[in-house]
């Protein structure tokens, strides 16, 4: 069975979105050095496996660690762009 345009998703036929952040990776990775990125739609690829980027989620660069499981994923994926909601205790006067 041959699988149509139609029944794939998007992003499938597409292809994953290759970004080039300016910097050679393998030496991020051995070095430790994360790499800053805005970049958040970029597809994670196995090359990147090891390799800490920083992920701009609005306001801040969160530290994300790529492992294997990750490959084929987004980077903004793991980069929370909002807060998880709590109730807070108020103080009795």
């Amino acid at each position: 069975m041959r699988f149509t345009r139609i029944l794939l998703s998007r992003s499938v036929w597409k292809g994953p979105n290759v970004v080039d952040f300016g910097v050679d990776i393998r030496e991020h990775i051995l070095k430790k050095i994360p790499i800053k990125t805005k970049a958040r739609s970029a597809t994670i690829l196995p090359q990147m496996v090891g390799a800490d980027f920083m992920v701009h989620n609005g306001k801040a660069y969160p530290k994300v660690h790529i492992t294997e499981d990750m490959v084929g994923h987004k980077l903004g994926e793991f980069s929370l762009t909002r807060k998880p909601f709590s109730y807070r205790k108020t103080k009795n006067r």
